[in-house]
């Protein structure tokens, strides 16, 4: 399944989760696809986000682990169905949008649950998705960066050469020939009064 539209899957299932295991498995779901959605960017994504993606990576693969849930445990994570990512901004606005989503409902099942081990691991996960959060802040500012990079080399191209390219609207010599003369531009002949006005002169001479 294509990355946005995982992500989408992801976050329509936290939302319709139901009592904190529904809560619990729907935090480590994110975490993990979080870490394949980072390998995959590590890997052929864009090279101005391989390196936060390598850290969500990590980040994602360090965290899942945190949660102690039937899903976890049988290792069936929906990231399996991960097959490609054609947009990354997209994806990674999405996943950004989901994983602070998660750590809002990890912060209500802390907030209402008496099991210090559950509570404890409710603060590791959304320290986890905290830190994700930030690696894929990091990631859409870079490609902010690059569009305003690449616009301004366009800018500056446009500025040097002018609306009529490098040489301006008459060519690399301008109106006159290389000898400076004038070319042939708008009819006019050269030195050796070929054009029209080569040949009125010579009219006026005989």
């Amino acid at each position: 399944m294509e990355a946005e539209r995982l992500v989408g899957v992801s976050r329509r299932a936290l939302a319709q989760s139901r009592g904190t295991p529904d809560i619990i498995a729907e935090a480590w779901q994110a975490q993990a696809l979080a870490q394949a959605i980072g390998s995959r960017l590590a890997a052929d994504g864009p090279k101005e986000l391989r390196g936060e993606a390598r850290g969500l990576s990590e980040i994602g693969g360090r965290s899942s682990g945190s949660l102690d849930h039937p899903a976890a445990r049988a290792g069936v994570a929906r990231a399996a169905q991960l097959s490609g990512l054609a947009e990354p901004r997209a994806t990674l606005t999405g996943l950004g949008a989901l994983l602070g989503e998660v750590g809002m409902a990890l912060v209500g099942v802390a907030c209402e649950t008496d099991e210090q081990g559950l509570y404890w691991q409710c603060m590791e996960a959304i320290d986890a998705a905290d830190e994700s959060m930030d690696r894929v802040h990091g990631m859409l500012r870079r490609l902010d960066e690059h569009d305003r990079e690449r616009q301004q080399d366009l800018e500056r191209g446009r500025g040097r050469d002018g609306p009529y390219g490098a040489h301006g609207a008459y060519g690399a010599h301008g109106p006159c020939g290389a000898d400076g003369s004038y070319g042939a531009v708008g009819g006019v002949g050269g030195p050796a009064g070929t054009g029209a006005v080569g040949r009125g002169r010579a009219g006026l001479r005989e």
